[in-house]
C-alpha cells in the first residue's frame, strides 16, 4: 500500500479536524457549540453529572444502580446530565426521564461507539470534547463517577485537577464501586502522596461511596449551601 492510500485509510478512520490559520472558520463552530450549550443548559434545574462506561449492559449491576440513583436524584428535583451515549449514560438518562425529571444528554460526535441514547429529553450535540467538558463543569454541582474506561478517567481527573488548582469552586466528586476504584486510589496514596507529588488535602477531593442515600445526602447538602 503506497503512502497516499495509507493516508486516505487513516483519515477515513479518524476524525481529522486540525485548526490552522487557513481553517480559522472552525472557531465559529466552536463558538456556536458554546452558545448552544449555554442557552439550553441555563434553563435546567440544579444538575448532577453522571459518568461511566459506554459499554455497560442493562443486566449489569452498575447499569441498574445508576438507573435507580438517577430516579432518586430527580425525586429531589435535580437534573441529571450525562454524555448522552449508551451504557451508564443511558442508564442515568433512563432513570431520570422515566422518573419524570430533566434528563440531559451532551452527546459527542465520534466515528464509532457513541450514539445518542433514547432517554435524554434535553439534548445538545458536540463535535469538540473541550466544549462539552465546559458544560459538564459549569452546570453541575457534583460529579458521580461509575466504573468506566479512558473517557471516564479523563473526565474524572480533569475535575480533580481543576479543583486542586482552584480553577473551579470545589464540588463533590463521588466514585461508585469500591472494589473497582480501590487499586487506583491505593496507588495514588502510595505513589503520588508518598512521593510528595500531591498534598493530603488533594486526597480529600474524591469520595468513594456505594450507598445511594449517602450519595444523595452529600449532594443535597451542597445544594442547600450554594442555593
Amino acid at each position: 500500500m503506497n503512502n497516499e492510500k495509507k493516508r486516505k485509510k487513516w483519515e477515513s478512520r479518524y476524525v481529522i479536524d486540525d485548526i490552522t490559520s487557513k481553517e480559522s472558520w472552525r472557531l465559529f463552530r466552536i463558538l456556536a457549540e458554546f452558545v448552544d450549550g449555554f442557552e439550553v443548559l441555563s434553563e435546567i434545574p440544579t444538575a448532577v453529572t453522571i459518568f461511566g462506561s459506554a459499554r455497560a449492559k442493562p443486566e449489569d449491576h452498575f447499569y441498574q444502580f445508576t438507573e435507580k440513583l438517577a430516579r432518586e436524584l430527580v425525586k429531589r428535583e435535580f437534573s441529571v446530565i450525562t454524555g448522552g451515549g449508551p451504557g451508564i449514560m443511558e442508564a442515568a438518562n433512563r432513570g431520570a426521564s422515566e422518573g419524570g425529571g430533566v434528563s440531559v444528554g451532551l452527546n459527542i460526535e465520534l466515528p464509532r461507539e457513541q450514539k445518542p441514547n433514547d432517554y435524554a429529553n434535553v439534548k445538545v450535540s458536540f463535535r469538540y470534547f473541550f466544549c462539552r467538558k465546559v458544560m459538564f463543569m459549569k452546570y453541575s454541582i457534583a460529579y458521580i463517577v461509575l466504573p468506566g474506561g479512558f473517557g471516564t478517567l479523563d473526565e474524572l481527573f480533569e475535575a480533580i485537577t481543576l479543583i486542586q488548582t482552584d480553577k473551579i469552586k470545589p464540588f463533590p466528586v463521588i466514585l461508585v464501586g469500591q472494589e473497582y476504584w480501590k487499586g487506583l486510589f491505593d496507588w495514588i496514596s502510595e505513589k503520588l502522596y508518598a512521593n510528595e507529588m500531591i498534598s493530603s488535602e488533594d486526597l480529600d477531593i474524591v469520595t468513594i461511596e456505594d450507598d445511594i442515600e449517602k450519595i444523595i445526602k452529600k449532594i443535597t447538602t451542597v445544594r442547600n449551601i450554594v442555593a
